[in-house]
């Protein structure tokens, strides 16, 4: 097994390609998969960590404490951002921060995690109101509503096929958020700087499922 003791340095960052940086993360989801996760110095990293930082991705992601994102891709202190907010959607802040991670701190990829038996999703379907629950779960409906007339009843969580259908639908749509949202990011990617991925995280196997 492999172990990594020094963290991204920019001319490494630099030189990494966005479709290099998006089979580092299916590398590392196979490690993960298979139980053969890097072993990591954190000594050293912290140590290294002071000088700067330049991660070679950002991963937006559900809250669900099932899904730890760097275990997910075996990524270490330093190798990539995460944002994390219940139904992985996006508003400004979480698009400004992918913008700060990509044309300000360099990195090459933004994925968009959704993950099975994503509870804010069943709520969505559900249609909950509970509190501010229900101002977030707006921003998830879109996609529960958009697979609805593909969908056979019952149209709540009690189906599985409708809930992974909306899990699959919802990453879609913040994708699409993201380049409709940022100017900068939909450039970027224009341009190959940078690419934009999603994919659905698989409770018992570990296995992210790329849309």
């Amino acid at each position: 097994m492999k172990k990594k003791s020094v963290m991204l340095d920019k001319e490494t960052q630099s030189n990494l390609t966005p479709a290099q940086v998006y089979d580092r993360l299916q590398e590392g989801n196979q490690r993960y998969v298979n139980s053969q996760l890097t072993e990591v110095s954190l000594d050293h990293l912290r140590s290294d960590s002071v000088g700067g930082q330049f991660p070679q991705a950002i991963v937006l992601s559900c809250i669900d404490s099932r899904v730890v994102v760097e275990q997910v891709f075996d990524q270490a202190l330093g190798d990539i951002f995460v944002a994390r907010v219940a139904g992985n959607f996006v508003n400004t802040d979480i698009v400004a921060s992918m913008e700060y991670a990509c044309a300000v701190a360099g990195s090459k990829l933004i994925v968009v995690l959704g993950h099975e038996g994503c509870g804010a999703v069943k709520a969505a379907c559900d249609n909950v109101e509970l509190g501010n629950i229900t101002s977030l779960l707006s921003n998830i409906l879109p996609a529960v509503d958009a697979v609805k007339a593909s969908a056979s009843a019952p149209h709540d969580s009690s189906n599985t096929p409708f809930v992974n259908a909306a899990i699959d639908k919802n990453v879609d749509k913040t994708i699409d958020q993201i380049r409709s949202m940022s100017p900068i990011l939909k450039e970027l990617e224009e341009k190959g700087q940078i690419q934009i991925k999603g994919g659905v995280y698989k409770l018992a196997s570990g296995q992210v499922e790329w849309l």
